[in-house]
């Protein structure tokens, strides 16, 4: 299987500079491998391109919360549910 995912617009104004890198290297990876891992939706699995989406909000807080792998993750799922709709 082949997935191509690519994000266009993603604003976190949590994050501070020096996270940024962190985060867009697990956006890069963390999509990408849930759907390998877990599949896609029947309809998607012949291939297709969903041109948008939308998905759930995604909350961060607390210490833990404000992790970059942490925050990725979350949008991770936050994108796999949205496809898989």
């Amino acid at each position: 299987m082949n997935i191509n995912l690519q994000i266009e617009e993603l604003a976190l104004v949590v994050l501070e500079s020096h996270q940024q890198p962190m985060l867009n290297t697990s956006l890069e990876r963390k999509p990408t491998r849930f759907l390998g891992q877990n599949g896609v939706a029947s309809g998607l699995q012949k291939g297709g391109t969903v041109n948008a989406m939308r998905t759930d909000s995604i909350t961060i807080g607390g210490s833990s919360n404000n992790e970059p792998s942490n925050i990725a993750q979350q949008i991770a799922w936050s994108v796999y549910g949205g496809i898989n709709q």
